[in-house]
Formats: C-alpha cells, structure tokens, sequence
C-alpha cells in the first residue's frame, strides 16, 4: 500500500471497528487491503491488539458497555465471517433494562448447525429466530424484548415472580405492545407461566 491508500485503509478499518467496539476481523482487515504481513507489522508495532485467532482490536476505541456480548458475537462468526450468535434470554432482559436480575451466564441463541464448544460462563440455545424477532445493536444482535419474554418464560432459571415483574414492567412502559403479547401467548401451551404472568397483572 502506498500512503495514500494506507490513509484511506486506516479510515476504513476504523470505521468499520468503530461499528464493533473497536474490533475487527482478520477478513475484515483484508477487504480494506490490510493482509497477514500488514497485520503481523501493526501487532509488534502496537498499533492492533491481537484478541484471538483471527480477531483483532484497535487500541485507540474505547471500550464498548456490551464489550463481553461483542466480542462473543465476533466468537461466533461463521466461515462466511457473519456471526451467527444473538443475545437471548436473562442476557437480553439485561440489554432491554427489563427486571433485575444478574446472570450469571451469558445466554446466546445460535443455529442449530453450529458447532463451536462455547466458552465459559455461556449458554448457547439452539433455535431458529426470523429477521422480525433480532434488533442490531453496537456490534451485536439480541432477541426483541417480546421474543425476550417468551423464551425466558420457558427457562426455568427465571421465577414466576421475576417474571411477573418483567412481563408487568414490559407492557407498562410500552417496550411490548399488549396485544402482540397475547397473540404470542396464545400459540403457547395453556396456563403458560407468561400468560399466568399476565393475569397476576390484570388481579394483581
């Protein structure tokens, strides 16, 4: 690369980082022209942090509030370098602000083609998720707080009484419509524990 090109390479690898917490991929890096033996250099120079295996960071970006959940997305790209994990689950409720729990264990709901051994402290949920149950985020894709809702209802790690309050606080800040909640629950077996929520709410 020449300097010019190097500038403009440099701004394209930023950017893109920028969109991702400060991290790129080793394919990534060559789109923009940087190839094995630029990002070799860059490392011993300390201009990118080498993270993994073909997963690099720019030292300059600060963290991310979500870095853990980024840097898992990026863990579980695929060889087409997509990842393919989003964010479900007590992990999802977190990133929605709904309840109060704590986790302890990363959630993450992949293809049921995947492969990858998850590393510790994260719970990988084989499933099938359509385009209208993900919202991208920062470096990331979660499940929609409705989506959210139903699969923490069948989990459970997670008390009626959480639940009550997290299905409660959902609907009474509009984060999910009533109605949507209803139709969802009426695909779902009778006496559900999300439908019990819902009429803890309404004779509460």
């Amino acid at each position: 690369m020449n300097y010019r090109s190097t500038q403009n390479a440099r701004k394209e690898l930023s950017d893109l980082a920028q969109t991702q917490g400060g991290y790129f991929t080793a394919k990534q890096a060559a789109s923009v022209g940087y190839g094995k033996r630029h990002l070799d250099y860059h490392v011993k120079a300390g201009n990118f942090e080498r993270v993994e295996r073909g997963l690099f960071r720019l030292p300059e970006i600060p963290p991310s509030e979500h870095d853990d959940l980024i840097r898992l997305s990026l863990w579980s790209r695929g060889h087409d370098d997509r990842p393919q994990a989003v964010v479900s689950h007590e992990t999802a409720l977190g990133v929605h602000e709904l309840g109060e729990l704590l986790p302890t264990r990363t959630h993450l709901i992949v293809p049921s083609s995947f492969r990858k051994k998850p590393p510790p402290g994260c719970v990988l949920h084989k499933s099938s998720l359509a385009e209208d149950e993900i919202e991208e985020r920062e470096g990331f894709r979660v499940t929609t707080p409705l989506r959210t809702l139903l699969d923490v209802s069948e989990h459970q790690t997670v008390t009626q009484e959480q639940l009550n309050h997290v299905v409660a606080q959902a609907l009474a800040e509009g984060i999910v419509r009533r109605m949507k909640l209803t139709e969802a629950v009426r695909q779902q077996a009778p006496g559900s524990r999300i439908s019990r929520a819902i009429s803890q709410m309404d004779h509460g």
